[in-house]
């Protein structure tokens, strides 16, 4: 009966949690969902519902150019990190070569260094090649994450040296065992990183302001139009963070079964 009861209060307790860590995402569609009236309403409850908000959004950013640009940076800084990191972390796991560990210690040290320290010098590169104002510049100086590394290198290294000594065997190249032996035993720390990979270059703000001189290069960038010195736009400005909520949300509605295998076989060797 004491174990029940303790049970019960560990699910009220994460319940709790749970809902306080869900409110300012429902929050933030409840503002976006109100009249424009009411948009400083402290009601709970929207009603009644309106998409005025949305329309004003509409009027002023283009909300389609937005999202095809917010999208194309991450999928693309994303996949390249994703690749960099597999191809990285097979080399160091799989592969014995002089000073091994003190190169995978130095790369991985690359991660403690602040992205602010190499800002400068990524701005410098990008201005001689003609890459402000771009998308690409945007990428290109996100495509290898030493944290991604880090990470895939912990998955790799409890797999099992069996699989791969039989693949040898049978004559099979590296390049043919980590696509047809590593990757599809992967695949579930493979999407668990790679949507916190999109997730992150869905969110990133600072790099964007720095390299895009237009204000509405990226949805994050967007959401300055809606600042002035009259005060802010509420009503639109919420209408379009709750859409770039909504790739991030059904990523993880798609993918949650990959997400919680990789976190349960993590463990694992």
């Amino acid at each position: 009966m004491i174990e029940r009861l303790r049970g019960v209060g560990r699910h009220l307790l994460l319940g709790g949690v749970a809902i306080g860590c869900a409110f300012p995402v429902y929050w933030l569609f409840a503002t976006a969902l109100r009249r424009p009236s009411d948009v400083m309403s402290l009601s709970p409850v929207p009603w009644p519902l309106s998409l005025d908000n949305y329309a004003d959004a509409a009027e002023k950013v283009d909300l389609a150019g937005l999202f095809v640009n917010t999208t194309v940076v991450a999928l693309c800084s994303a996949a390249a990190q994703l690749l960099v990191a597999l191809l990285a972390s097979y080399a160091f796991t799989m592969y014995a070569f002089p000073f091994q560990r003190v190169l995978y210690l130095a790369f991985v040290g690359t991660w403690l260094v602040p992205f602010q320290v190499t800002m400068l010098p990524n701005y410098v590169l990008l201005n001689r090649f003609g890459l402000i104002d771009t998308l690409i510049g945007v990428v290109l100086p996100t495509l290898c994450s030493a944290l991604a590394v880090l990470l895939l290198r912990q998955h790799m290294a409890g797999f099992p040296a069996e699989l791969v000594a039989a693949a040898k065997l049978d004559g099979r190249s590296s390049w043919s065992i980590l696509w047809t032996v590593v990757v599809p035993n992967l695949r579930p720390a493979l999407a668990a990183l790679g949507i916190l990979l999109f997730v992150n270059a869905w969110n990133e703000y600072f790099w964007p302001a720095v390299v895009l001189r237009r204000s509405n290069g990226v949805l994050q960038l967007g959401l300055r139009s809606f600042m002035g010195t009259e005060g802010e736009d509420w009503g639109p400005m919420m209408a379009v963070a709750s859409l770039a909520c909504l790739p991030v949300l059904l990523l993880y509605l798609v993918l949650q079964r990959q997400i919680t295998n990789a976190f349960v076989r993590s463990g694992l060797k």
